[in-house]
């Protein structure tokens, strides 16, 4: 696929959820809505329309694909569901949680989605336009984040534009997400591992499960380079701008991103200043977290600033993103 496509750009609604289906079905790449992020949705069964994907995303083809289905039977369909599993599903699907999954013999997702992995990752979404074009398109969406490959993950239409205009055939402008960071991903091996943190507290999981989750090795890369599930690169979600976490003071001419009350020595040098909450509520700065970075990142600072965030509920996700997101 060479840049220079024609993107077309609807707003959400019947209308767009058919154009979205046939250009699915037709092999293209759509982007859509889900409440966690944007996705960029290919027919899982099409090969060729994931390699489009890939290559319109600059993604290692070794990092595996989420695969979204429209509800649990179509799941069931996909991969092997043990009584952990089905718990799981049945307490947060439709919502922002992945299960990896031993595959079903039939699976019907391409091997290229999957990275060669004998599992699969697997996500209902709870956004009205994602499961009506899944609804309308009657098969398997694989669907990472409608960015390019390492850059932070789009909240807005407007994301997706900076980024994938020219690559992909369509975007299906629903507004701006609800839940603002990626879904929460867990592994059901012999003791279910949490692999991602996410739109859905570790808290709230393992209050289901009745057990602490397992944590992956500290090198989920280690080994065959391999990562057990998406977004498990050690760096991801980066901006250009150079990000320094945990900022107790700031430094000429960078940028402050701020959580709670800002009232930090140096902030009156500071390139530009946004606060992911000022009241310092989770859930608000999760829905700003991307969409704060990528503005903070077009002010040309020297470097962003992060004030400590605390690690309790969607802020273990959110320090997680930044984390990946200050690698270099």
């Amino acid at each position: 696929m060479t840049v220079g496509l024609k993107t077309q750009i609807l707003p959400a609604g019947e209308a767009a959820a058919a154009t979205a289906a046939r250009t699915l079905g037709d092999g293209g790449l759509v982007a859509f809505p889900t409440e966690t992020v944007y996705g960029l949705g290919a027919d899982a069964a099409n090969a060729e329309a994931i390699a489009r994907l890939y290559q319109a995303k600059g993604r290692p083809a070794f990092n595996p694909l989420i695969a979204h289905v429209s509800d649990l039977d179509a799941a069931q369909r996909l991969a092997r569901f043990d009584a952990t599993a089905l718990a799981l599903a049945s307490a947060f699907w439709p919502g922002p949680l992945t299960l990896v999954l031993p595959k079903a013999l039939c699976c019907p997702v391409a091997d290229l989605a999957t990275a060669g992995l004998d599992t699969v990752a697997i996500r209902v979404p709870a956004h009205p336009v994602a499961r009506e074009i899944l609804r309308r398109f009657g098969g398997v969406v694989v669907a990472p984040s409608a960015n390019l490959s390492g850059h932070v993950s789009p909240t807005t239409a407007a994301h997706v534009q900076t980024d994938l205009t020219g690559r992909i055939d369509l975007l299906v402008d629903g507004g701006p997400v609800e839940v603002g960071v990626e879904s929460t991903i867990v592994g059901c091996f012999d003791s279910p591992m949490l692999l991602r943190p996410g739109g859905v507290p570790r808290a709230d999981i393992e209050r289901v499960l009745g057990r602490p989750l397992a944590l992956p090795p500290d090198d989920p890369e280690a080994g065959d380079g391999q990562p057990l599930a998406p977004g498990m690169l050690a760096s991801h979600y980066a901006p250009r701008t150079q990000v320094r976490l945990n900022a107790t003071s700031l430094a000429p001419g960078e940028a402050l991103l701020a959580f709670g009350p800002a009232d930090l020595p140096g902030l009156d040098t500071a390139a530009a200043l946004m606060n992911l909450s000022e009241r310092g509520n989770l859930n608000e700065a999760a829905a700003n977290l991307f969409g704060y970075l990528r503005a903070l990142d077009e002010k040309g600072a020297r470097g962003i600033a992060v004030m400590p965030i605390p690690n309790d509920g969607l802020g273990e996700a959110i320090n997680d993103r930044l984390r990946r997101a200050a690698v270099r």
